[in-house]
């Protein structure tokens, strides 16, 4: 098994909270990684998803040594990873406190949300001018585990299937540059929809199968509108959410 799969397999035992829990991450800690695999990688891979599903929730305390007993790897390459977490912003280093997730700023968030309307909403069109009846049969297909998860209430499935779902999308419109230019922004995307998912769950899948009608139709101009649409209404969410978190 691979080193960054087994770090992986581990996460979701992980407690939330403000500070993770030293006797929670001890009893995880018999459970050692192999480490064939570049182990700083998988390190920094671990820990990264775990803030992006929220499992290390925004403002909370990273202690070096509990996440290594956790992870079950020593200090070094977790201290890198917090290191580059930095750089990439995912995490905050204060002078005499510590590591800490970093919690995003309205500015931030309404950035990334407005790019990803821009190139989303251009990722459909091409979808819709490329898709071959098999895409339109996979899309339906991850609309249909996305209608599952909602109907289960799993969060954790919801944003995986959203995120499957807009990959999918990104794919079928044949243009490799575009793809990597949304992937790029999927982790951050994931990290800010994870706490709307319930709320917007419902209208969300409504607007998928709205996409997905307009692509299978061939109607680039209607799935661009239905993709914007979508996507704003997201990034609508998250601030009408941040605004009640601050009054």
């Amino acid at each position: 098994m691979h080193t960054k799969s087994c770090i992986l397999s581990r996460m979701t035992s992980l407690p939330s909270g403000r500070r993770a829990g030293k006797s929670s991450l001890s009893a995880a800690a018999s459970r050692r990684v192999e480490r064939p695999a570049p182990l700083r990688q998988a390190v920094y891979d671990a820990l990264l998803e775990l803030i992006v599903n929220r499992t290390l929730a925004p403002g909370q305390h990273l202690v070096e040594a509990e996440l290594a007993e956790y992870l079950g790897v020593s200090r070094q390459p977790v201290r890198e990873a917090l290191q580059r977490l930095q750089t990439d912003g995912w995490v905050d280093l204060r002078p005499a406190q510590g590591a800490f997730v970093h919690t995003p700023t309205e500015e931030e968030a309404d950035q990334l949300l407005a790019v990803r309307s821009v190139l989303e909403t251009y990722s459909a069109k091409l979808a819709a001018e490329h898709a071959t009846p098999q895409d339109v049969k996979q899309l339906k297909k991850l609309q249909k585990a996305g209608e599952d998860a909602l109907a289960a209430a799993d969060v954790e499935r919801l944003v995986q299937a959203n995120a499957d779902l807009h990959a999918a999308v990104a794919a079928i419109g044949r243009n490799k540059v575009l793809a990597e230019m949304i992937g790029l922004v999927d982790r951050r995307v994931r990290w800010y929809y994870t706490p709307i998912a319930r709320p917007r769950s419902r209208d969300s899948w409504n607007e998928h199968a709205e996409l997905i009608a307009a692509i299978a139709d061939g109607d680039a101009e209607r799935a661009g509108e239905v993709m914007h649409h979508h996507a704003e209404q997201t990034r609508q969410t998250y601030h009408d959410r941040k605004t009640t978190e601050s009054n």
